[in-house]
């Protein structure tokens, strides 16, 4: 099957694109007051509850989320499954984009935001920290993602630059720096998309760790010595279902058809790391007895249950089902479960399991924190759209049909 990719042929501004302009503009002002005024006019953080939902959804979620960029350039080029090469690049600009936007939603989060270059510094490091090694893991895996992304904007533009009046000087500059850049790469991609890989799983599991040293001011259901392999494993878990979510909306968003002959064959394989991560969750709680705590009317109790068994469990139920596997709807509607539970994982590991001792009051998001996120997440899909508009990352209709080899997949 030819894996050609090409820009969309579709409007950028349409209704839904100025509603997502409206969100990003509120965002951008609220942000600006917070930079100007500090995190107090703006949130409900204090000396207590030192995070929000700035670092559970924009900055944890956001994390796992962008997990489907390694796992699926894992599958297709690390262990050559080569049908599966047309998401590859949405799952890159995917990651690419919540990996920039985790940046963001931290600036926006730090009390001395203007100091989040720090820890490049040699003088700054710190190797008995688990923060550090998390900042410096992102630090350098934004940096293998934009470089990998760099040969897509090369095959867009090389022969085809054409700046604009007194720029257009420059032709042929620029046009020498793509082809360079475009050999360059290509030499050493092998390199940067196993960079990746052990990057990405070194900080997804540091993230859990960063919880370890709260023992006493995080609920038992939520704290376990193993956390930072549950927070790798649902990053694999979640990688999958992520790109199919991504796939299958943006599929429906262009009027195109979903790519069920590859997205049919990669259900499948979201079953394994599902199912390892659900067993995880399972003996953990079993092994350290706190299972009881399941059986006591409380909001953990709930939102535990409603973490493990709609976000875990029922949608592996239905990944077992041929039927399932094969509409996009009922895809769609798994793959979401997935994502959402991910993100639950993250938002009660970080707030809702947490509570120090002495606090007198339960931390609850301001308004202006919740526009924050809702802007920052509106920035990343506009962002998108406006790339896959541009750039050749979406596959072209004429490369999207499947063949017959391709329908042979779906079947096995």
């Amino acid at each position: 099957m030819s894996h050609h990719s090409a820009p969309v042929n579709r409007k950028l501004l349409t209704p839904g694109v100025y509603v997502l302009l409206v969100f990003m503009g509120t965002a951008f002002l609220i942000a600006l007051y917070r930079f100007i005024f500090g995190l107090k006019a703006v949130t409900n953080l204090d000396d207590q509850y030192p995070w929000g939902i700035w670092i559970a959804i924009d900055v944890g979620t956001g994390v796992a989320l962008a997990a489907g960029g390694f796992t699926t350039a894992a599958l297709a080029h690390i262990f050559h499954r080569h049908h599966y090469e047309p998401i590859v690049r949405p799952a890159l600009l995917t990651a690419m984009l919540g990996y920039t936007f985790v940046a963001l939603g931290l600036m926006v989060d730090l009390g001395r935001y203007y100091n989040i270059w720090h820890p490049i510094l040699p003088t700054m490091w710190q190797g008995n920290s688990v923060l550090f090694e998390v900042g410096m893991c992102v630090m350098a895996y934004l940096t293998v993602l934009y470089s990998e992304f760099i040969p897509i904007i090369c095959e867009r533009f090389i022969g085809r630059v054409r700046l604009p009046g007194v720029l257009a000087g420059l032709n042929h500059l620029v046009d020498s720096l793509l082809r360079f850049l475009n050999r360059f790469l290509s030499r050493i991609m092998s390199l940067l998309i196993i960079a990746g890989v052990v990057l990405s799983c070194m900080h997804q599991s540091s993230l859990g760790a960063l919880m370890l040293i709260a023992p006493y001011k995080m609920h038992p259901l939520w704290y376990t010595p193993i956390l930072p392999l549950l927070f790798l494993l649902s990053a694999f878990a979640v990688g999958y279902p992520m790109v199919v979510f991504e796939s299958v909306i943006a599929s429906w968003a262009f009027k195109r058809k979903p790519e069920m002959h590859i997205l049919t064959p990669l259900s499948r394989l979201m079953i394994i790391p599902l199912g390892i991560y659900f067993l995880a969750k399972f003996i953990d709680v079993l092994v350290r007895d706190v299972y009881g705590h399941l059986m006591t009317p409380s909001w953990t109790s709930f939102l535990f249950i409603l973490e493990v068994g709609a976000g875990v469990l029922l949608p592996l139920v239905l990944l077992l089902s041929e039927k399932v596997r094969r509409s996009a709807g009922w895809l769609l509607a798994t793959a979401t479960l997935i994502v959402l539970g991910v993100a639950l994982n993250r938002i009660n590991v970080f707030l809702v399991a947490y509570r120090p001792p002495y606090a007198e009051t339960t931390y609850f998001p301001s308004i202006s924190e919740i526009l924050v996120t809702v802007g920052l997440i509106c920035t990343l899909v506009f962002v998108y759209r406006v790339a896959v508009t541009i750039l050749p990352v979406l596959p072209s209709d004429e490369s999207g049909s499947p063949t017959e080899k391709d329908k042979l997949a779906v079947g096995r």
